[in-house]
């Protein structure tokens, strides 16, 4: 699968790389892709260095994790690129509101098949977490099957073990201030710890 990351900071960047570990192609940007190709682009670095346009364009799934602040910026930089496409949104609104992030960027760019997924937790934690038994849950938020379908597909190929969630209002959950954020869940208490999570939603 062809996956474009938007946003290498170092959730993005570890994301892209584990990504092209699995076996697929990945295109990797951020606001400043010339810096990206003295870091990534050296030391036989599989991941293709471009310009946000041409990463939406080039993924069939796209992986969004710019900051909250660049964010809208980043929306339309991609939005012919991400049209009917599944995009992932690992970013956290810095703050919390009864609008989730990822409803915010649904309604930013409406024409994207949008999921969110990959935000609870530090890098650190699922660098140390990936792959290993009990496996680490993550949460997937969404309406959409492809989406979801896509995500989980995904999460499964990182060495992780998906877990539905809820609709895009759900993410509330997850993101900043919500009961899931920062929380380390082995795959086998997703379910009581997400029942708790959603009666504080309810």
């Amino acid at each position: 699968m062809r996956i474009g990351v938007i946003g290498a900071g170092r959730l993005g960047g570890t994301l892209a790389r584990w990504c092209a570990e699995s076996g697929h192609d990945v295109a990797v940007t951020s606001r400043h892709p010339e810096r990206l190709r003295s870091e990534l682009g050296r030391g036989g670095s599989p991941l293709r260095i471009m310009s946000i346009p041409q990463t939406a364009s080039f993924g069939d799934v796209v992986i969004f994790s710019p900051n909250w602040e660049s964010a809208h910026e980043a929306v339309e930089l991609s939005r012919a690129g991400i049209t009917d496409k599944v995009v992932i949104d690992a970013t956290n609104p810095d703050v919390p509101d009864d609008v989730s992030g990822l409803e915010t960027l649904i309604d930013w760019a409406p024409e994207a098949h949008w999921a969110k997924a990959f935000n609870t937790v530090s890098t650190e934690v699922l660098s140390r977490r990936r792959g290993h038994d009990p496996l680490l849950t993550e949460f997937v938020c969404t309406d959409q099957n492809d989406a979801r379908q896509a995500a989980c597909q995904l999460i499964r190929d990182l060495g992780f073990a998906p877990v539905y969630a809820g609709g895009p209002h759900a993410a509330l959950l997850t993101e900043t201030g919500g009961p899931l954020q920062m929380r380390e869940v082995d795959v086998k208490d997703a379910t009581d710890v997400l029942a708790e999570a959603l009666a504080v939603l309810h």
